[in-house]
């Protein structure tokens, strides 16, 4: 967990909500019971916070794409949980790719 707290943090201020998270990545099975109170915790932070949340969530799925290929399962489920947290608590992916339509 403190692996996950240290990439959360980006080594700096470890903000409550991260404990959650991290949880959330050593047992994906309880991930669907942690949205609401993760959401419900994300409401509450001020605006720095919630910045350092994001990009929290983007160093994850940095960090999975760069060592998918090390522990595929681990990877896999660090990026779905940091996705899925981005989408429900900013309403999009900051490193969404883009849809590009034939001219």
């Amino acid at each position: 967990m403190v692996e996950y707290l240290d990439l959360l943090s980006g080594k700096k201020e470890v903000l409550k909500i991260y404990g959650s998270i991290a949880t959330a990545f050593e047992n994906i099975e309880i991930f669907p019971y942690l949205l609401e109170p993760i959401y419900q915790e994300a409401m509450n932070l001020d605006e720095d916070r919630l910045d350092k949340l994001r990009f929290a969530l983007l160093r994850i799925q940095v960090y999975a794409d760069i060592h998918r290929n090390e522990d595929m399962e681990r990877a896999q489920t660090m990026k779905f949980v940091a996705q899925v947290l981005e989408k429900l608590i900013f309403g999009n992916l900051m490193l969404e790719k883009e849809q590009i339509s034939p001219e």
